[in-house]
């Protein structure tokens, strides 16, 4: 099955995570989100509004578009 533009998203986020040497919970607490929602966006079970995106990207110290860059 081909990858969703939310696969690609969710591969950036874990990938900037383990960078950061945080667990999904340390990440859910510094962007003020369920950590259940990471584990869904990160294997992209679902989609994330802009909002939740820039608060997992300023969480992750990454500027936005780096989320985007393997679309």
């Amino acid at each position: 099955m081909p990858k969703t533009e939310w696969d690609i998203i969710g591969e950036a986020v874990l990938r900037y995570r383990k960078r950061a040497g945080l667990s999904q919970e340390a990440l859910a607490e510094k962007a003020d989100i369920h950590p259940n929602y990471v584990g869904r966006i990160e294997r992209g079970e679902c989609s994330a509004t802009v909002r939740i995106l820039l608060r997992l990207a300023k969480a992750l110290g990454i500027r936005p578009h780096k989320l985007f860059l393997r679309l």
